[in-house]
């Protein structure tokens, strides 16, 4: 099957637009919490979800609206969820890291690394009872240090179960660089245990659809398990909210909060002596310089402003595109807002 590049855009574009805004709604405060959002990782979901079929399984980690929207669920049922609403996608009991779809054999959990079980439960099963079938498990990098995720690499490559193990790295656990926290390479300790291994461009939908499809194919042939690597950003770093970030994109406004504190501490009598206090001082503002040069900052690595650049040669096409994608959004905003006043 040839690849097509509009539809994928189209689930990219949708699913970017979604998570903006939700992160607007958040900000209004119509969204309590904690909210991580997976805008970055578009590509790779868009490039593993455009292959699945019915009764095809996503066990998926807390970043998870993208690929259930691109799945197929209703974006309303979505926002009604996250609004805590009693008619949301789980009775608004589940919130935005624990959602769940039935009709589409589709759970999130918030639990790092507990992708690595449900897909490979949701692989037995199809295995046993939909031949052809396969489960996907979606996580980062992080939850390969999580040994119930190894134990399902391993027990998916004993069984020959058809899961593929889809990791999206992006270099961080939370704030801390992972080559600070892993001690080998990802792809080589898949392999270890039994399970071909692969790497995608996280950032390019068509190399992430093309090396997506030929492992899917080996699990519907009953080959067994892989796992996909694939690199990525995460264009709001681990949460929203996220201090760095807010001071690199409203200097003047956070700097003016902190300088207050800041002053004070260097100031009172007591504590740590100043030379203490300076280093503490030197941290904070490394971390900043830290986040300036993140590529979460570099346009190049956003796969829809990549995926923008090629189809741009068909302009009417692509604003038509979009400004239907727009009037969808801006409707499934307003169905579930009415939903919220009511």
């Amino acid at each position: 099957m040839p690849i097509d590049l509009w539809s994928l855009y189209e689930l990219m574009f949708k699913s970017r637009l979604f998570e903006e805004a939700i992160a607007q709604l958040w900000q209004e405060g119509r969204i309590s919490g904690e909210m991580h959002l997976g805008t970055g990782e578009e590509a790779i979901v868009a490039g593993v979800v455009a292959h699945l079929h019915e009764g095809d399984a996503m066990a998926l980690d807390h970043r998870c609206s993208a690929a259930l929207l691109m799945r197929g669920v209703d974006p309303v049922l979505i926002l009604r969820e996250l609004f805590g609403q009693p008619d949301g996608l789980c009775g608004g009991m589940g919130g935005h890291m624990h959602l769940y779809s039935k009709e589409y054999l589709a759970a999130s959990a918030g639990i790092v690394g507990a992708s690595g079980p449900a897909a490979t439960g949701f692989a037995l099963a199809a295995q046993t009872l939909r031949p052809g079938t396969i489960a996907v498990a979606f996580f980062g990098e992080g939850a390969m240090n999580q040994g119930m995720l190894m134990e399902s690499l391993n027990l998916a490559s004993q069984w020959k179960l058809p899961v593929l193990f889809v990791c999206k790295d992006d270099g961080w656990q939370i704030t801390t660089q992972s080559k600070g926290l892993t001690s080998s390479e990802l792809m080589e300790r898949a392999q270890g245990l039994g399970v071909p291994a692969v790497d995608g461009d996280g950032s390019d939908v068509s190399s992430m659809w093309e090396t997506a499809g030929v492992a899917i194919e080996r699990l519907r042939s009953g080959e067994g398990p892989v796992f996909l690597h694939a690199g990525c950003v995460h264009l709001e770093a681990h949460f929203l909210g996220f201090q760095l970030t807010r001071i690199l994109r409203y200097p003047v406004q956070e700097l003016a909060e902190m300088g207050g504190p800041l002053a004070r501490s260097f100031l009172q009598p007591g504590g740590a002596v100043l030379r203490e206090r300076l280093a503490g001082f030197k941290e904070i503002m490394g971390a900043v310089r830290s986040t300036m040069n993140d590529p979460r900052r570099d346009p190049a690595l956003d796969p829809l402003r990549r995926t923008r650049v090629i189809l741009r040669t068909d302009t009417p096409r692509l604003e038509e595109l979009e400004n239907k994608i727009q009037a969808e959004l801006i409707n499934v905003i307003a169905s579930a807002l009415v939903e919220v006043q009511s």
